[in-house]
This record gives C-alpha cells, structure tokens and sequence, in this order.
C-alpha cells in the first residue's frame, strides 16, 4: 500500500480478531483493536506491544448503537479516518447446558435474536458508521467474518441461529458491495476462516489462528484491482 492505512478490528482481544490485529500491524497498518471488556482491550494491546507491535485499544459492543459510535469516533480521532474495518465480532450461542446444538425445532427465539443482533446486524452497524467516510475518500476495505457453516451451497444440520446469521451475513456482504459497485475502490467481500483453534473453534480444530486470519488480511489489504462482493476461503473464492 502506498499510503499508511488504519484499521478498526471488532472482537480483537484473542483469537482470531487478535491474529488479525497482529498480521495488519507487522504490514505497518495503524490497527484499534475492538473490545467490549477495556481491560482486555489493553491486555491485548501490551501483548502485541511485547512483540514490537504498535496498536490501540477501544472499547466496542458491536451490539450497542452508541458504542459503535463512540468506538469509530475515538478510532477516527486517532488515525484521522477508518480505511479498514474488520468485522470480526462474533458469538455461537447454540447449545444447552449438557452441550447439545439447537436445531430449528427447538432453537430459542432469544437465541436466534442475540446473535442477529451481534453476528449480523453489529456488521451493519459498523459498516453504517465507516462506509460514508470511504466512499468520500475514495478507499475502504470492509472484511465479514463469516464461516462455511452459512453456506447455503453446503448448508447443514443444527447451530440454527449461527448459521442463520451467518447466511444473512453474505446477503448483506453481496448486497452492500453491490450497492458500492460504482464507487471507485470500496470493497467488501466475506471471508470463512476454516474451523480454527480459538475458543469457539475448540481444541480439535485442525487450523491455528495464524492460518485462520490470513484471508481476512489479504482481503483487508487488496491492492485497487482487488475483488469485491465475494466470498473467500485460503485467498480463493468459494461457493454462496
């Protein structure tokens, strides 16, 4: 990249969001770090601090309107604008207590609303609250953590409300970088990060978080005649 970018990375305390943070700050990109609990937003920061990596940490429920705000605010006020948001916030509410995953049969309606309201419409949230200033600076790079279990071409039993908000996750990645299409170099593409190593992911997963982050990066950093509107796996596009 030509210029020094910044980037605003929601759910970045651990995980995949952090890997995320960590890879765009080895590239020299200014990167927040989106946090809900600020304590562990600075942890995080320290943690990449000890690694000779600069980075911010704001405080961020992708859930709440007036976060949302205050958080791109505060990033904008420190970097001057948002080139980069990564939506990476997610939450996997689908089982019961003995760990059983719902089904459409039995799923709560709460359920199914608290993770609309983090996995999908946070991302509209936040892409509400920078797309206006990119598409004024002619530049932005919007990046959808999704995962292949919202693949409609693949789709399959339980996780009900996790899959749901993932599918609906796509739809609103088609349709906003379909409504951008004659804005020149903002892109927004989905990524499925494969089943990583991460607290959701569990132990048994065969990807480390570094592998799960890459596309999320590569998308986050395209060069101007990059893709838009697509949704990727190991920097290929995959099936809807």
């Amino acid at each position: 990249m030509a210029d020094t970018r910044s980037a605003l990375v929601t759910g970045a305390t651990r995980g995949i969001g952090l890997e995320i943070a960590r890879q765009l700050a080895r590239q020299g990109v200014l990167t927040a770090l989106g946090a809900r609990d600020e304590q562990k937003g600075e942890a995080a920061v320290a943690e990449l601090a000890g690694e000779g990596l600069e980075a911010v940490a704001v405080q961020l429920d992708v859930a709440e309107d007036a976060s949302v705000k205050s958080a791109v605010e505060k990033a904008r006020h420190l970097f001057g604008r948002i080139d980069i948001l990564v939506n990476n916030a997610g939450i996997l509410l689908d089982r019961d207590p003995s760990g059983v995953a719902s089904r459409a049969a039995d799923v709560s309606i709460e359920t199914v609303l608290q993770t609309f309201n983090v996995n999908t419409v946070g991302a509209l949230r936040m892409m509400q609250a920078v797309l206006p200033d990119m598409q004024a600076e002619g530049y932005g790079r919007v990046v959808n953590l999704s995962s292949g279990m919202g693949q409609l071409s693949d789709m399959g039993a339980e996780f009900t409300a996790y899959r749901m908000s993932k599918a609906a996750l796509n739809a609103l990645t088609r349709t906003a970088a379909a409504d951008l299409v004659d804005t020149e170099n903002v892109k927004i593409n989905s990524v499925c990060p494969g089943w990583v190593q991460t607290d959701m992911g569990g132990p048994n997963a065969h990807r480390s978080v570094s592998e799960g982050a890459d596309t999320a990066v590569w998308l986050a950093t395209l060069d101007d005649d990059g893709p838009t509107g697509g949704f990727f796996r190991d920097r290929k596009p995959i099936a809807w």
